[in-house]
C-alpha cells in the first residue's frame, strides 16, 4: 500500500524514520570516535541539562544534531501517545509517527528552558497541533471548513473516553453535553467523517462478493422526465398559438406528415406550410428559452 504521506513531512525523513532537521545533519569530517564520545557524554546529562547545552550550541554543530537525536529518542513515547488518540483513522499509524516526529522538533528547537522546565507539556499540544494540521491539509477529499474539522477530531476523543467511562458507545446527545455543542453539530462532524473515508461506487454493499454495488443501486437521468418537463413548458404557450398552427404542429410532429402532405390536407401550398410551421416553433422557442441574445443572433445571421 503506497503511503499518503505528504511531501513535505516525506522529504524530511532518512532511512532511520526520524525526520531529519538541519541540526541532525552531520558533516562527512566529523570522526565516527568523536561522534560516539559526545554521544556518550550527552546520553549523561539529564533532559533540563541536554536542552540548555542544546540551546547553547551553533546550528551547524554535530554536538548540537547528536543532542537533538537523543531527545527525540527520549520523547519517542510521547509522540506515539498522541498518534495513539488516532488509532481510529484511515491513516497508516508510521506516518502519523513521522507527522508527530515534525511536531516534536519543532517544540525542541522553540523550547526555552529558561522559561519552563517540562518539555513534555509543551511539546504534547506542538505534537497534536501538527497530526491536527496534517488531516486538515492532507487528508480531506473534498473541502471541509476548519470548524467542523476540528469538531470531529474532538468528538472521536471525547466519543472513546465516554465509551470507557459509560460502558457503551455514546448516544449523540451525550456527545453534544460533553463537548458543549448542539446535536446538529455531532451529526454535521459524522458527516465530514465520511469525506475522510470515500466508498468506491464499485463495491458490493454488503462487503460480499456477488452483492449489487452502490452504482447499480443509484438514480440516472431518465430521457422520458425531460421530455414530460418539455411538454409541460410546450402546454403553458401552446394556446399562444393560432389554431391553424396548432394543427400544423400536431400534423408534422404527431402525425408524422411531410409539408406537402399537410399542405394537400389544408389546401395551402408547401412553401406555406413551411413559413407557417418556422414561425410557430420559433415563437414557441423564444416563449420557452427567452429571445437569443445579440450575439446568438449575429451567429446564427452569419
Amino acid at each position: 500500500m503506497r503511503s499518503s504521506l505528504g511531501r513535505s513531512v516525506r522529504a524530511q525523513l532518512p532511512p532511520s524514520g526520524i525526520p531529519q532537521t538541519p541540526e541532525m545533519t552531520m558533516t562527512k569530517a566529523t570522526s565516527p570516535t568523536a561522534v560516539l564520545g559526545c554521544r556518550a557524554e550527552l546520553n549523561r546529562l539529564s533532559d533540563d541539562e541536554l536542552l540548555v547545552r542544546f540551546r547553547a550550541l551553533p546550528r551547524d554543530s554535530h554536538e548540537r544534531a547528536v543532542a537533538c537525536e537523543i531527545l527525540v529518542q527520549r520523547y519517542e513515547r510521547l509522540v506515539r501517545s498522541c498518534v495513539r488518540q488516532y488509532r481510529g483513522s484511515p491513516e497508516p499509524f508510521e506516518d502519523l509517527m513521522q507527522v508527530g516526529y515534525v511536531g516534536l522538533l519543532k517544540a525542541i528547537n522553540n523550547f526555552d528552558p529558561g522559561l519552563g522546565r517540562n518539555l513534555a507539556a509543551y511539546a504534547q499540544p506542538c505534537i497534536t497541533g501538527e497530526i491536527k494540521r496534517y488531516f486538515r491539509d492532507k487528508r480531506w477529499q473534498v473541502h471541509v471548513e476548519r470548524p467542523v474539522q476540528e469538531r470531529l477530531l474532538a468528538l472521536r476523543e471525547t466519543s472513546r473516553e465516554l465509551t470507557q467511562q459509560l460502558g457503551h458507545a455514546p448516544s449523540d446527545t451525550e456527545l453534544a453535553s460533553d463537548l458543549g455543542i448542539t446535536e446538529a453539530d455531532v451529526q454535521e462532524a459524522r458527516g465530514a467523517d465520511l469525506l475522510l473515508q470515500p466508498a468506491s461506487l464499485d463495491a458490493p454493499m454488503s462487503g460480499q462478493p456477488d452483492t449489487a454495488s452502490l452504482a447499480e443501486l443509484l438514480g440516472e437521468d431518465d430521457p422520458q422526465m425531460e421530455h414530460t418537463l418539455s411538454m409541460e413548458a410546450l402546454a403553458v404557450h401552446w394556446g399562444e398559438l393560432p389554431r391553424r398552427e396548432q394543427r400544423i404542429l400536431l400534423m408534422r410532429f404527431y402525425g408524422d406528415m411531410t409539408q406537402a402532405e399537410i399542405g394537400r390536407t389544408l389546401g395551402i401550398s408547401q412553401m406555406h406550410v413551411s413559413r407557417l410551421l418556422a414561425h410557430a416553433l420559433t415563437f414557441l422557442r423564444q416563449r420557452i428559452l427567452g429571445p437569443p441574445d445579440a450575439a446568438g443572433s449575429r451567429l446564427a445571421a452569419t
